[in-house]
């Protein structure tokens, strides 16, 4: 079926407002339309709401100084947003506590406000700080959620969002994808054709389809186009599979960000059924120049298929950056030097904590890392060596390679600095006692940043920069973030920027009500 279709005779039904996806932008969208007089019907092609939102951290970036917040999304984002678009979101932080403090009255449900200073100390970083739902009676996350394996502070920040649609009515239709968007004869985008099982209906929107259906973290084939690297292994959810951006497309729409996601390394499960990778235990993120906490200790090392390292395996904040170093193409061999690259730690390092934090949102998986690191030995997840021969026949790599490497990292860790790849000092572990454990990682995408450009009104705009009539995105369908992400970033734009397209579509519904 085509993305795009003209009118139909007659509508299956009619709404004000249709908002595609039900993660945090999608349900702020229609809370938003809702809550502005608009009619909404809101869909979600998935058995279960929640998208990727609901695996996050569920800390909402919020700021107590928009010049300042400003200031640092220009800094990040490397000119690939305009100004406006900037500063509107950096506006949207700052209502944000006042607004999550609406959602949260009369359901119980604990906020914690806190400081925290952006990723980088670019100017206005010390403005920002994280809304988190620290509990909701009666809620247990696990219980609620039990296809969902992520921090419990997603699953809590968006079961606070259903409670909200809830008692709104606002109940999102699942298992009913969207297959195309109905355009009229002047290029104006009024509704959609869902399928829901084996029926198709066509639902007109009078002011505007909001496309918050995410990005394309689930979909090979459009990676294959726009990341030089690969593979790619997706962290969490697969049903972000690029749809609006489709759409998006398919009506004219422009697109940016296509090559920027949010990114780490990690491991693939040697059963191929398993359709996740595995990123590697989260580790506190930390700013250049403040100072780092002391009980912080990394204890791999990472090596290319030559054995050398290649990358401070901890960056600052590794959950973005951690996978771009990976994607060097050694021209020499024709070939990605670091896919996979291996991680190697000792005995001791083995000891210290579990390697692994799987996550999930899915039906009938799910993996669990052992504490000790034993299960995912006899799995064949990580491997081990008795020595650095048999480390070397393991890896493929040369034992002289292995020793001038390991050689160099432990007279490093004995120097207290690593002047080759600037890793915090207080991170660094030697690697001394055998057994080895070693295991191949690969790139590992969170979530993307790419897909249709919009304006600060959240607006899809063609190539020549006109809006697209009727048509919106929020959220993770083309995200803002061009350059640099910001932790907790993407959950303030679906909040900020789903506000915004909830309560223009809206407006423009009763306008052409009249």
């Amino acid at each position: 079926m085509s993305l795009r279709v003209a009118p139909p005779r007659r509508w299956d039904e009619t709404a004000d407002v249709v908002v595609v996806g039900c993660g945090f932008a999608g349900a702020m969208a229609a809370i938003a339309a809702h809550d502005a007089g608009a009619r909404v019907v809101l869909l979600e092609k998935m058995p279960d709401p929640g998208g990727i939102s609901v695996c996050s951290f569920g800390g909402v970036r919020v700021t107590d100084a928009a010049a300042d917040a400003f200031a640092y999304l220009a800094r990040t984002n490397g000119d690939t947003a305009p100004v406006d678009v900037l500063r509107a979101l950096a506006a949207g932080m700052a209502g944000l506590p006042r607004v999550l403090a609406s959602l949260a009255r009369g359901t119980g449900a604990v906020l914690e406000q806190r400081a925290a200073p952006g990723n980088y100390p670019f100017a206005g970083y010390r403005s920002f700080g994280f809304v988190n739902v620290v509990s909701i009676p009666g809620v247990d996350p696990q219980r609620v959620y039990p296809q969902v394996r992520g921090a419990p502070g997603g699953a809590l920040m968006f079961r606070l969002i259903e409670m909200n649609l809830v008692r709104r009515g606002l109940r999102p239709r699942v298992s009913t994808p969207v297959e195309s968007l109905v355009v009229d004869r002047g290029g104006r985008i009024v509704g959609v054709v869902a399928r829901h099982r084996r029926r198709a209906a066509a639902i007109r929107a009078r002011g505007g389809v909001i496309l918050a259906c995410g990005g394309f973290e689930g979909d090979a084939a459009m990676q294959r186009q726009y990341w030089p690297e690969q593979p790619v292994l997706n962290a969490a959810f697969r049903g972000n599979t690029g749809d609006g951006i489709r759409m998006a497309q398919s009506v004219g729409a422009d697109l940016w960000h296509m090559w920027h996601y949010h990114g780490a390394y990690g491991f693939r499960h040697p059963d191929p059924r398993y359709p996740f990778g595995i990123r590697t235990k989260r580790l506190p993120d930390w700013t250049p120049g403040e100072r780092l906490r002391g009980d912080v200790r990394c204890p791999w090392i990472l090596v290319d298929r030559f054995g050398r390292r290649f990358m401070n395996e901890y960056e600052p904040y590794l959950q973005d950056t951690g996978a771009r170093p990976l994607a060097r193409y050694a021209s020499d061999v024709q070939d990605f030097a670091a896919i996979p690259a291996w991680l190697i730690a000792d005995a001791d390092g083995h000891a210290l904590w579990p390697f692994g934090r799987p996550t999930w949102h899915e039906r009938g998986v799910g993996y669990e890392w052992s504490a000790d690191n034993e299960a995912e030995l006899r799995l064949g997840l990580l491997h081990r060596a008795r020595d650095l021969d048999e480390l070397a026949r393991g890896t493929g790599v040369t034992r002289a390679a292995l020793e001038r490497s390991l050689g160099d990292w432990n007279a490093a860790c004995a120097a207290g600095a690593d002047a080759q790849w600037r890793r915090p000092p207080t991170s660094m572990v030697p690697i001394r006692r055998a057994p080895f454990t070693y295991a191949p990682v690969w790139p590992i995408v969170s979530n993307t940043q790419g897909g249709p450009v919009h304006d600060a009104r959240q607006r899809v705009l063609d190539p020549a920069g006109a809006p697209i009539p009727g048509l919106y995105a929020a959220g993770e369908c083309g995200s803002l973030f061009g350059h640099l992400y910001m932790s907790g970033g993407n959950i303030a734009e679906c909040f900020v920027g789903g506000r915004i397209a909830g309560r223009g579509a809206a407006r423009s519904a009763i306008e052409r009500r009249r």
